[in-house]
């Protein structure tokens, strides 16, 4: 199994940051699932530390592929380039994109 990881920092504003999230993005990814071909979805929000510190990182998200060939062509699509354009409209502490294998 491969992933796209986008890890964010932390926002400007996480109150704009989580409407938008919900509210547009997360919409415009659902619109696209189908074209990208991922498997799955894990999203993640950092709320603290192990030891209740301040994160680093604010959330993450992973989308899933099958293989390195189904990631090649998942973002490779106008729907992920869609997903991928998105993200300066909300992303305002900025990010890191990923790919990465399972294993």
């Amino acid at each position: 199994m491969w992933c796209v990881v986008v890890i964010y920092n932390h926002p400007k504003d996480p109150a704009a940051f989580e409407k938008y999230y919900a509210a547009s993005h997360l919409p415009l990814v659902n619109k696209h699932a189908k074209e990208i071909g991922f498997s799955r979805a894990v999203l993640v929000k950092f709320p603290r530390n192990l030891d209740g510190s301040k994160p680093s990182f604010y959330r993450k998200a992973e989308l899933w592929f099958d293989s390195e060939a189904a990631l090649t062509r998942g973002t490779a699509t106008p729907g992920f380039g869609a997903v991928a354009g998105d993200l300066p409209n909300f992303a305002t502490g900025g990010f890191t994109a990923l790919a990465g294998q399972d294993g």
